[in-house]
């Protein structure tokens, strides 16, 4: 008989208990704890590596007592539990001060399920070290030419034998230069029509020929790579999927990349009391438009969360992340330019000059990072034409010649 969900909380609380601290929480009063409320890591190589080894210590720890993969098949070392366990914990690990494991959050959220879905026993045999955070995961998708066109991809791979030599250049590669392993997306046909000619692999992103470089952003971080590949040789027990069939298992990625954004938290930084606090330290508390800022920020978080929810109902009765995850990911996008427009509307011109004063120029990193979250995960141009299409049932966008 499964375990109940009360009877595993009651043995998950015991083990936070004994390996955790409860976490502390800051007020939302003006000036307490941390401004930070960046969009993306604007840490250096040598902070990554030292988090990275924090994360793995505690996921070996998590994973060994049983909480690490918990929906898992049990015969790839997961738990064999519902989705109302994993929530149980995952609420309750909240509660504690643990590391963080963002690191795992591309492998684990987009890549892991794309290959339980299409791997072949060779490639699922890495879910159970992805998922005790042995291995980094990463996507490798975008390329210069090909962002948020998928299809149009260009980095080869020709069959030799029973391998496949992969050449070209992905670009936009979050913590490439951390990953064990990589999810790529190659034209192997190129006289087919660009969706069909595609086939997904998993790739070595230690092999010979794989050169990652950082890429600076305007906020200041180096979370995205550009890869090179370079004669690249994957064994084709690591493809996933058909050959030529690739797109399928890209869509696999992509709604399951959509469900993740689309479910984050923006970090904290839509928290409405820390953001009324703002306005009453800054004498904007009663101005009209703030005010109407403010309220249509909390119903849109609000409107995002149940959006969500109802995707991950429908994920929970077996179903896989479909269309309407580009919803999720559309609120969120929509809600971080809100906030956008809230806080430069009380700081002013206190998001451009560093006065070291708190919770001021600190948001100048949230606002330069907005247009990466409207970019990342599809475009929203694109998201709009999926709902359109695929959601609405709406004629597809005329093609212009």
């Amino acid at each position: 008989m499964a375990e109940s969900v009360e009877e595993f909380t009651e043995r998950a609380k015991a083990f936070l208990d004994a390996n955790a601290s409860p976490r502390v929480e800051v007020g939302s009063e003006w000036g307490a704890g941390s401004d930070d409320v960046s969009l993306f890591p604007e840490s250096t190589l040598e902070e990554d590596l030292e988090n990275l080894a924090k994360a793995r210590a505690w996921s070996n720890r998590v994973f060994d007592a049983g909480f690490g993969w918990i929906t898992g098949p049990v015969e790839l070392g997961g738990a064999g539990l519902s989705r109302d366990h994993e929530n149980a914990y995952r609420s309750l690990e909240g509660a504690y001060d643990t590391p963080s494991r963002s690191v795992y959050g591309i492998g684990l959220g987009m890549v892991a399920p794309t290959m339980l879905a299409h791997g072949s026993d060779v490639v699922k045999a890495y879910l159970p070290a992805m998922h005790r955070g042995d291995l980094v995961g990463c996507q490798l998708f975008s390329e210069p030419g090909a962002g948020s066109d998928l299809a149009s991809v260009q980095t080869r791979a020709v069959r030799d034998g029973d391998e496949w030599i992969l050449n070209g250049q992905k670009v936009w590669t979050s913590n490439a230069h951390l990953a064990d392993i990589g999810e790529i997306v190659c034209r192997t046909d190129p006289d087919l029509p660009k969706h069909k000619g595609l086939t997904a692999f998993m790739v070595d992103m230690h092999a010979p020929g794989v050169e990652v470089r950082p890429l600076h952003q305007a906020t200041g971080g180096s979370a995205f790579n550009e890869v090179f590949f370079t004669d690249v040789r994957v064994p084709d027990d690591h493809r996933l999927g058909d050959i030529n069939g690739g797109w399928g298992v890209a869509l696999t990625t992509l709604m399951n990349e959509r469900a993740a954004i689309g479910g984050g938290s923006s970090g904290g930084a839509m928290n409405t009391d820390r953001l009324i606090e703002m306005a009453r330290h800054f004498d904007k508390a009663d101005d009209p438009i703030v005010r109407d800022q403010i309220v249509q920020l909390a119903i849109g978080a609000r409107i995002a969360r149940f959006t969500n929810l109802r995707a991950m109902a429908r994920v929970a009765t077996g179903g896989i992340p479909g269309p309407e995850m580009s919803l999720g990911k559309m609120s969120l996008t929509r809600n971080l330019l809100l906030l956008s427009d809230l806080v430069s509307s009380i700081l002013g011109n206190r998001l451009i000059a560093d006065t070291g004063e708190w919770g001021t120029f600190a948001w100048s990193n949230f606002v330069q990072g907005v247009s990466g979250m409207r970019i990342a995960g599809g475009s929203d141009e694109v998201l709009r034409n999926i709902i359109s299409e695929r959601v609405l049932g709406l004629p597809k966008e005329p093609v212009s010649r």
